[in-house]
């Protein structure tokens, strides 16, 4: 036998090691580099744990990051208190101590009056309304400018829609009446009240029940019958006041330290932000969909009254929240300024249109006729 088959033999073994060698290779230098490919940030959150709606609504959000990016981007939740109490949210972003934030603009209003125009306007936008305000308005590239100085990128996910105007211990009979009571309310509502005489209190969520079984209160608005019937404040008020003119369509943000923001792969940050905006349509729809069920629950079963505003009242209050916002377009800084301005408009332009529209399919759905229930 020649040698000619051991020298094959020997070459196909010393290629076989190399390939096998080099994949080797390949395998330890690519584990480094699969490891920094996972990020993972921290999200703080104003709401309780695990709350229906706001606070399963930042976990729903950081699972669906998770999941689309295929692990690459983790956001870790924290709910109010676990990491920074809620009301520090913003700062803890701004410093460093947190990635991003699960909030609503107008807890905000020491950082800028503007803010609160995205959060929601007494008497100003419906849902439907903001979206296209922000979308094709302008409203977008404002906050933008608003946020820049704090370093941050915010984006609207999700929104309450309507809200009810609040719980009472004292029955609304006129403008008179909220003279010298104290109420939890935050942002351009709560400013237009104290203007009726209302003593006004912003506390986060957890803490409201309490503090109106306490008599610390004497009202509080919260959001609506699916988050107010799993507070309980049907145990310890008397009054479900309505509509609630003080917020149309509350916005809730997601809000990211822009730096943080910028770093990310760019196919990451898509998804991400593809995320937000699927989580803004599904925290719209939840609230929607659920709080129909819950107004029946409070009023069927929990024998909650139910009544509405006195037109004085609600007359009174426009007023005044109008005279709110004149102010701070008179007194208010350029950028805040240029926010209301532009605000403004588009509720010029949308009322127009909603008179017509989405008003008056309202109206004639409230006809006398027969129809299936």
């Amino acid at each position: 036998m020649s040698d000619a088959p051991k020298t094959m033999k020997r070459r196909q073994f010393l290629k076989g090691a190399a390939v096998a060698g080099a994949a080797a290779g390949t395998s330890t230098l690519a584990a480094p580099a699969i490891a920094q490919s996972r990020i993972e940030w921290k999200m703080v959150t104003t709401w309780p744990k695990n709350f229906p709606g706001q606070g399963t609504g930042a976990v729903r959000f950081a699972n669906s990051v998770e999941a689309a990016t295929e692990g690459r981007l983790k956001i870790n939740v924290f709910a109010a208190g676990e990491l920074v109490p809620p009301f520090e949210s913003f700062d803890a972003v701004t410093r460093g101590a947190a990635d991003l934030m699960h909030a609503t603009p107008y807890y905000w209003p020491n950082k800028s009056k503007a803010l609160m125009f995205y959060s929601t306007v007494p008497f100003g936008l419906t849902t439907g309304e903001q979206e296209a305000w922000m979308q094709y308005g302008g409203g977008q590239e404002l906050w933008d400018k608003v946020l820049d100085p704090f370093g941050l990128k915010g984006f609207h996910a999700g929104s309450t829609g309507v809200q009810m105007g609040g719980w009472f211990n004292k029955e609304i009979t006129g403008p008179g009446s909220v003279n010298g009571m104290k109420m939890r309310i935050p942002g351009l509502g709560g400013e237009a009240l104290k203007k009726l005489g209302m003593t006004v209190v912003n506390l986060p969520g957890g803490e409201i029940f309490a503090a109106l079984q306490s008599g610390a209160i004497d009202a509080t608005e919260w959001v609506g019958p699916w988050n107010d019937l799993t507070f309980g404040f049907y145990k310890v008020a008397k009054y479900y006041y309505w509509p609630g003119m003080h917020e149309p369509g509350t916005q809730i943000e997601v809000t990211i330290d822009k730096k943080k923001l910028t770093s990310l792969p760019k196919d990451v940050r898509a998804i991400l932000e593809a995320c937000i905006y699927q989580e803004n349509l599904k925290f719209t729809a939840e609230f929607n969909a659920r709080n129909g069920a819950s107004l029946q629950t409070l009023v069927q079963t929990h024998n909650v009254q139910l009544k509405r505003f006195p037109n004085d009242f609600l007359q009174a209050y426009g007023e005044k929240c109008g005279e709110v916002i004149q102010e701070l377009r008179d007194g208010g800084d350029a950028v805040t300024k240029e926010v209301i301005e532009s605000f403004l408009k588009a509720r010029r332009e949308q009322a127009s249109w909603n008179r017509i529209a989405e008003q008056g399919f309202m109206n004639a759905r409230l006809l006398d006729y027969k129809f299936p229930s």
